[in-house]
Order: C-alpha cells, then sequence, then structure tokens
C-alpha cells in the first residue's frame, strides 16, 4: 500500500478553508435574506448554491434555519442537505485513508 504522507500544516489550511467557505456561506444567506427584507440588490440563487457544493453547506443550512431563507425551494431544502452529507462523507472518507495509510 502508498504511504501517505500529510503535513500537519496541511490539513490545518484545509480545515481552516473549509471553516472560511462555510462562514462566507453563512454570511452571503444571511446578506440575501436582509436584502429580500429590504427589497435592495439580491445574491443570484446560482452564487448561493455554488458557495454550498463548494464546501459550504453546514455554513448554507445553519443560515437557511437560522434566517429561515430559502427553505421551500427545492433546490435549497433538498439539494442543500444533500451537499451536506456527501461532504460528510467525503470528510470521512479522507480521514479513513490518511489513518489506514498511517498505519502502514
Amino acid at each position: 500500500m502508498m504511504q501517505m504522507n500529510i503535513e500537519p500544516e496541511t490539513i490545518k489550511a484545509a480545515v481552516i478553508t473549509i471553516a472560511a467557505v462555510n462562514v462566507l456561506a453563512f454570511l452571503m444567506y444571511g446578506a440575501d435574506k436582509g436584502a429580500a427584507k429590504n427589497g435592495a440588490w439580491r445574491i443570484s440563487e446560482k452564487a448561493l448554491l455554488t458557495v454550498a457544493f463548494l464546501g459550504g453547506a453546514a455554513g448554507s443550512l445553519a443560515a437557511m434555519k437560522i434566517f429561515r431563507h430559502k427553505t421551500r425551494k427545492p433546490a435549497f431544502a433538498v439539494g442543500v442537505p444533500l451537499m451536506l452529507a456527501l461532504q460528510a462523507v467525503l470528510a470521512a472518507a479522507a480521514v479513513f485513508l490518511m489513518t489506514r495509510a498511517s498505519a502502514f
């Protein structure tokens, strides 16, 4: 089996990046909700779904619940939880592969 040497700095950078994307997603959904209430310029649904897809599904889902925003639209109500599930599976697989590779 191939040895995987992943530096702790790489793991730290990945965790920080994912956290930042989730904070960005949360803030985007909150800003869009505020804009919707005030009749101002809105963030496109495509942009909101894209940030969720690119690793921000947890922040997106939290914002949807907290701000009660985009909860009735199927692309969001179904799509964001599915993206979160996929991201969780990918993260678990990555951790499993890293820990298994380091055992050899």
